[in-house]
Parts: structure tokens; C-alpha cells; sequence
């Protein structure tokens, strides 16, 4: 569309009899049929077209192959993908493997330890406190920041260095596949992302439709009161906003920590007590923490949940809004579905 586009700049500017030669003759009269001009100028050209000398149009045609190769050279920079790109969050780092992306990836994260190739990637400190001359000296084309965990005044840094970032938003599991088709089309792999948040968004969908989960979902008071333990010394828990919420709502359970003012807030054990939970789930985000629950649980030994043995370790899928989420509300819904 650039070449043709100047071409036909190039035409306007040539004598009519010129133009002809390109032109068929229902688009210019032929030059008999061209009234003269005022100036008596023959073939009925005007008197500026008749005195230009042929050296003009050269000019003007390199001119025009000129700007056509600068338009060219701009477009295919500007659509280059990034080669060199640094993750700041663990979630994005699963991601950009997943998407085949991992021989980009410049560096992630102490946090970004899964797969397994992600551990050996260089690291530049933790989610909220990266350090900026380590980023800055890795000369990534892209860092990719989440509105989770990662500080904006880091953002405002890295581009007063002129180093270009993007900011992952999708917080929630139905924000999860768009938020891969946009990191996708930023990133160059605008297929591949497709691919994956269908896939992502066809297993939401099988899971909102498993029958084994409608019973709970349709009958409130069949629904299990799920509390999940993110961290159990201080206690915090899962609250509303998060993929945890998300993810219990979908297996039609009720998260007694749902009407909470923060996402992550902090419980006292009167608390959990007084509302008495029928299933406790414990994030293993540590290795240490059937160690370092057992306290806590032997304060909360006169609830059902413990009585009946209904005390859970499950994975740290959840904690990632990425490939593995679904992995884990699959995994807290068959716990959930075992309970007589």
C-alpha cells in the first residue's frame, strides 16, 4: 500500500501526456481533445508542468523511493518482538514458558522457581524489591510487571531509563485468558496466546458445568463453609477479590472469608471459631508449614473440620494466576466432592 500510494504521488506530477502511457484512456482524454491553454501551451499542458525539467522528477522519484524505504524500516522496527524480557512475577514467568517463550526470558524473579527451567534464569531480586541496576544492566527490551506485588514507583524508574514495561492487570480467573491474549499480541506470539486462553477459558467453563459441583452451587445449604489458610503464623487468609475466592465459588462452596475488607486479611482464632468452618484448607507456599501449623490447630481442635479430619494441605497452584490455577480448583474441588 506504501509503494502504490507513491507511485501514484509520483504520476501527479507528471506532464498528462506521461501519465497517459500508464493510464487507460477512459481515466485522461486524449491530448487532441484537451483544450489549449491560455498561455498557448501545446497538448493543453499547463505552463508549470511544461517548464520543469526532467532532473526534477528524478529528484522527485528518489525522494519518493527514499521516503518508501524509511516507512518500511520504521514499520518492521516497530513491529519487532521483544527479545530480551525480564519478569518480575512468578505467575508471568509460567506463562511466557507456556507460551514457548522461556529462551527470551533475560531474567525473573528469587519468586520464579517453576518449571524448572526458571530457576536457572539470572535473578534480579524479589517482586517488590527488584534491583534497578540489575535490571537495567540485563538491557531487557521488555519488563513485565503485575498490579500485584509489583511497587508503580519501580515502573516510573524503568522509564526514566527508557526501557519499555507492561503491566499484567488480570487479577481474577475470568480476567485470566484475555489477560494472555494481551500479553501475547505484546509479545509477538499472538497465536500461541490465542490457543492458550481458549483452552483456559473451555476448562473454566467445563468446570463451572461439572455436575458433581451443581448440587453444592444450586442449594446454598448444601454448600461446604471452605476456609483456606494462606499462611498460618500470623494467621491470613484467603478473602474476596482473589483467585482462591474464584476458585471456591466455581466447586460451589462458600469461602467464610469472602465478606472480608482486604483480600489477604488477618483472622483471630475467636474468629474461625465463631464461624465454625466445615473444610480447612492449608496453601503448602512453604516447606515448613505442616510444621509450623500445628499450633494453630491444636487451638482449633473442637471444630467439625478437625474432628471429622477435614484439614487439607493442598499445592500452591491457586497462589499463581497462570497455566497451573486450573490445576488447583480442580484439585481443592475433588477434596471437596470426597466429603460425605
Amino acid at each position: 500500500m506504501i509503494i502504490k500510494s507513491s507511485i501514484w504521488y509520483f504520476r501527479s506530477f507528471l506532464p498528462a501526456g506521461r501519465q497517459a502511457r500508464s493510464l487507460t484512456s477512459e481515466v485522461l482524454p486524449h491530448p487532441s481533445q484537451i483544450p489549449p491553454c491560455q498561455g498557448g501551451t501545446k497538448g493543453g499542458l499547463s505552463e508549470l508542468q511544461a517548464k520543469k525539467p526532467l532532473k526534477y522528477y528524478i529528484l522527485l522519484f528518489v525522494f519518493s523511493l527514499f521516503t518508501i524505504h524509511l516507512s518500511l524500516f520504521t514499520c518492521a522496527y516497530a513491529v519487532e518482538p521483544p527479545q530480551r524480557i525480564i519478569s518480575l512475577a512468578p505467575n508471568l514467568t509460567e506463562i511466557l514458558f507456556e507460551l514457548g517463550l522461556g529462551d527470551r526470558i533475560a531474567g525473573v524473579t528469587s519468586f520464579c522457581d517453576y518449571p524448572e527451567e526458571a530457576k536457572k534464569k539470572p535473578k534480579v531480586g524479589g517482586m517488590s524489591n527488584p534491583s534497578l541496576e540489575t535490571v537495567v544492566s540485563m538491557k531487557p527490551d521488555i519488563v513485565l510487571m503485575t498490579t500485584d506485588g509489583n511497587p508503580q514507583e519501580f515502573e516510573a524508574r524503568l522509564r526514566s531509563f527508557e526501557i519499555k514495561t507492561y503491566i499484567f492487570r488480570a487479577r481474577r480467573l475470568t480476567e485470566l485468558p484475555d489477560g494472555i491474549r494481551d500479553l501475547g499480541a505484546i509479545l509477538g506470539v499472538k497465536d500461541r496466546a490465542e490457543a492458550l486462553a481458549d483452552n483456559t477459558e473451555e476448562r473454566i467453563n467445563r468446570l463451572r458445568e461439572n455436575k458433581n459441583f451443581s448440587p453444592f452451587t444450586l442449594h446454598s445449604s448444601l454448600k461446604r463453609k471452605v476456609l483456606f489458610i494462606v499462611w498460618p503464623e500470623p494467621l491470613i487468609v484467603a478473602g474476596p477479590g482473589t483467585v482462591i475466592d474464584d476458585a471456591i465459588h466455581i466447586i460451589g462452596s462458600e469461602n467464610i472469608a469472602s465478606k472480608a475488607k482486604a483480600s489477604y486479611p488477618k483472622y483471630s482464632i475467636e474468629e474461625i471459631l465463631r464461624m465454625s468452618p466445615d473444610v480447612i484448607m492449608i496453601g503448602k507456599g512453604h516447606a515448613d508449614v505442616r510444621k509450623v501449623s500445628k499450633g494453630l490447630l491444636k487451638r482449633l481442635k473442637i471444630l467439625p473440620a478437625i474432628k471429622n479430619n477435614r484439614v487439607f494441605y493442598v499445592s500452591d497452584d491457586l497462589y499463581r494466576l497462570g497455566p497451573r490455577t486450573l490445576r488447583g480448583v480442580e484439585e481443592i474441588g475433588s477434596l471437596v466432592e470426597g466429603i460425605k
